[in-house]
């Protein structure tokens, strides 16, 4: 798993107008290559008068599912300078269709490249974009009397607690990012003097807007 990556925080669309020629951009996450194919037929089926539903999209850890497709326009004027958006701004488990309704007037093999290209970007930037992290739970247990210190030395912190269990002993749990774990335990072990036990949970990624 990564430890961290970009991606977009969900469903987003954006229009602009360029030379009369209507491009509307329509973003979403996805996790899978059938994930994609089902956004992108919605939108062809939403958009079945458009002269082109042009898409692409990026998934995968290692960028491994990459695809353009051009949709009738001309050869990598579309889907291609939609999928550098996607790779300069390293996003991934991200598909970007573009509806475009033709103006009437040719904006040549550039002109379509940049249009593509923008219309890609504004509608990134409406969705918008998160960093997701890598963070291990920790399941701290001690006793009573040490909560307050420990409480407000945490809300104080760059660990974000996630939920206080009042058992028999109080268990706070606390999202860790990966690589923090050593410095949490003896940040942790020197404020309560060693009277506090550890114990790892899940892995879960946290949402950072960028």
């Amino acid at each position: 798993m990564l430890s961290s990556y970009y991606t977009v925080k969900g469903y987003g669309e954006h229009e602009i107008v360029i030379q009369k020629s209507r491009f509307i951009a329509y973003v979403n996450r996805v996790v899978s290559a059938e994930e994609a194919a089902v956004f992108i037929a919605q939108i062809k089926k939403k958009h079945s008068d458009a002269n082109h539903n042009c898409s692409a999209y990026m998934i995968g850890e290692q960028d491994l599912i990459q695809k353009a497709n051009d949709d009738g326009e001309p050869s990598g004027t579309a889907g291609v300078p939609m999928l550098e958006v996607l790779k300069k701004r390293h996003l991934k488990d991200t598909v970007v269709v573009i509806t475009r309704y033709f103006g009437g007037i040719k904006l040549g093999a550039g002109g379509l490249i940049r249009a593509y290209g923008s219309a890609a970007s504004e509608g990134i930037n409406t969705a918008g974009v998160v960093e997701r992290s890598l963070a291990q739970i920790y399941q701290t247990s001690m006793d009573y009397t040490l909560l307050g210190k420990v409480e407000n030395e945490l809300r104080g912190s760059e660990f974000e607690i996630k939920k206080i269990h009042y058992l028999d002993r109080v268990t706070i749990e606390t999202y860790v990012k990966d690589g923090d774990e050593d410095r949490f335990e003896g940040w942790l072990t020197d404020l309560t003097s060693g009277q506090c036990e550890f114990e790892k949970g899940e892995q879960v990624y946290l949402e950072t807007d960028v």
